[in-house]
């Protein structure tokens, strides 16, 4: 079974960096995009970056020039390093990564369990 799994939130202080993780296990035969989203309370979720398998990244105007997302893909991982921190960084992070199980033919949009950002100003 196909799972991502987010590590890397908690609190920082304005001017703070973070550096989310989120890891693809399961039966995996290929990953497309990966990405990162956001979510505070009352409003709908948000793109924080996305990171395409052949290395074409974007970036939410909000964050770019502080955030950066990387991946490896022999691990099946995805990383965002988040420095400048503000406090409107303050949400819910959910991983997000178009994968194709093994023995399937169509990839499958997955998301994360999300993590906690919380930026104290």
């Amino acid at each position: 079974q196909v799972q991502l799994v987010e590590s890397g939130g908690g609190l920082v202080q304005a001017g703070g960096s973070l550096r989310l993780s989120c890891a693809a296990s399961g039966s995996i035969r290929s990953i497309n995009a990966m990405g990162w989203y956001r979510q505070v309370p009352g409003k709908l979720r948000e793109l924080v970056a996305t990171l395409s398998s052949g290395g074409n990244t974007n970036y939410a105007d909000s964050v770019k020039g502080r955030f950066t997302i990387s991946r490896d893909n022999a691990r099946n991982t995805v990383h965002l390093q988040m420095n400048n921190l503000k406090p409107e960084d303050t949400a819910v992070y959910y991983c997000n990564a178009g994968i194709m199980a093994s023995r399937t033919q169509t990839y499958v949009n997955y998301w994360g369990q999300g993590t906690q950002v919380t930026v104290s100003s």
